[in-house]
């Protein structure tokens, strides 16, 4: 029953802006990724789309009928082959209808499951996944949405077949098949090109970047903190959280649960900035945003602080335009060249100003054991794509060599039977994206560098 769902209860203007350019691509028979820091309310979007009818009828109408939205929450699979992935997206269809009271489809849907589990076959349990594509959409008419949460999590264990599979099932159903990736990143900054060629054509240009207020969303979360601590914020000490936070839901909630739950803190001071930093969870909330960040954009950010500079006042030449930092403006992290979130400046200049000299002069290693790469003590392969992953180790493995393309090919595609099917441009845009995650100016990198007509060299 979709009333068990707590996003069922949220009032029916949350998020409505990026409900409407949502919807606008799925009409179309298009798919689209949301992009958002972390924190920022992207699982809470697709679980208002899943399980909040009322939602769903102010922006469809009676239509609302004919749009099926089924959450898939990667992080549950993020380790697993893509033939446990494609039964993991079978189950989650399955059990939304089950959810929707959708009877006889999810009779009918459960049947082709279990059919196709029993045989312990992938080839068979692909099959079942495209003819309950085919009854869905074809049959019964209904618009088919995939809402990939988290995908990031599943990103170092993508292969082209799961965008393929993706085309296959995009083709069969026509302009009633649609899929939603959730990314604290865009794909193709993340994830090279060839890997999903194969879906491109339904993703380019289709990007909505979530903002990191959402009023009636967030009035409604603090409504329910205070609502089961059976304790109230005074207006004086709300308006002081949402100035720390600039509204980041995660942030913001974290912050109000800190100061509702502790008997010592004084509402009445405005400045709670000390306190808020010495709370577990606020700093933890404060870190993922920091390590979802690529080196040049923490360094710019440190850099930026380090100077002495108020934020209002430093110029564009402080931040280096070069680096490339319009992921910070589109994620609302920067507005107006300055940072939004007080209480990540704070961050920034308690935690890691001290160690980001340090940090830039640590060397990147290769761990044998673990299978992580390291700079320093901070795990970067976690950042990287299964391709940048190989190369970056390949690198790493090879001393201070140069590298000719061949090897690289040999490398990273070890799959290709045919070596001349992976063009120069595709290894300069591996290249291009690797010096962005680990150097702290790609435009100037100290890493990895070119070796103009014979290869590149890596110096840890």
């Amino acid at each position: 029953m979709e009333n068990v769902h707590f996003e069922s209860l949220y009032p029916s203007d949350s998020r409505s802006k990026e409900i409407e350019k949502l919807l606008i691509f799925v009409k179309e028979g298009n798919s689209c990724q949301v992009v958002s820091l972390p924190g920022a309310g992207r699982s809470n979007l697709f679980g208002l789309l899943s399980y909040n009818r009322n939602i769903r009828t102010k922006h469809l109408g009676e239509n609302q009928k004919w749009f099926h939205f089924v959450a898939v929450n990667l992080t549950e699979v993020r380790k697993k082959p893509l033939s446990d992935v494609t039964k993991f997206l079978f189950l989650s269809l399955v059990d939304s209808l089950r959810e929707r009271k959708m009877d006889e489809e999810y009779q009918k849907t459960n049947e082709f499951f279990k059919e196709a589990v029993g045989l312990n076959d992938e080839l068979v349990l692909f099959q079942g996944l495209k003819k309950t594509i085919d009854l869905l959409a074809i049959e019964k008419e209904l618009t088919v949405v995939f809402l990939f949460d988290r995908f990031e999590e599943y990103i170092p264990m993508l292969i082209p077949e799961f965008f393929a599979n993706l085309r296959v099932l995009r083709s069969r159903a026509k302009y009633r098949f649609s899929v939603v990736f959730s990314l604290n990143r865009p794909l193709e900054d993340i994830v090279e090109p060839l890997l999903f060629s194969d879906f491109s054509d339904f993703l380019a240009g289709h990007t909505i970047y979530l903002p990191l207020l959402d009023t009636p969303s967030l009035t409604f979360r603090l409504f329910y903190i205070e609502k089961i601590t059976g304790k109230k914020l005074e207006k004086t000490t709300l308006d002081t959280i949402l100035k720390l936070t600039a509204g980041h839901g995660k942030l913001t909630r974290v912050c109000a649960e800190a100061i509702l739950n502790n008997e010592t803190i004084k509402q009445s001071n405005n400045n709670l900035t000390e306190f808020l930093l010495s709370q577990n969870q606020v700093w933890d909330a404060l870190g993922e945003i920091w390590t979802s960040l690529m080196p040049h954009e923490q360094s710019a950010l440190a850099q930026d602080h380090e100077s002495g500079l108020r934020p209002e006042l430093r110029p564009r030449e402080i931040m280096n335009q070069e680096k490339e930092l319009s992921y910070l403006e589109n994620v609302g992290l920067l507005k107006d060249e300055a940072i939004t979130i007080p209480l990540f400046t704070e961050f920034i200049k308690q935690r890691f100003l001290s160690t980001m000299k340090q940090l830039n002069n640590e060397t990147i290693a290769y761990d044998s054991q673990t299978k992580e790469i390291k700079k320093g003590t901070i795990v970067i392969s976690d950042l990287l794509s299964s391709q940048e992953y190989r190369l970056l180790r390949f690198f790493i493995q090879s001393g201070n060599r140069v590298v000719e393309r061949e090897e690289i090919i040999t490398s990273v595609w070890p799959e290709s039977k045919n070596a001349q099917g992976i063009s120069d441009q595709a290894i300069d845009q591996l290249i291009f994206r690797l010096r962005h995650k680990i150097e702290d100016d790609p435009n100037t990198p100290t890493h990895l560098q070119t070796i103009k007509g014979r290869g590149f060299r890596f110096t840890p």
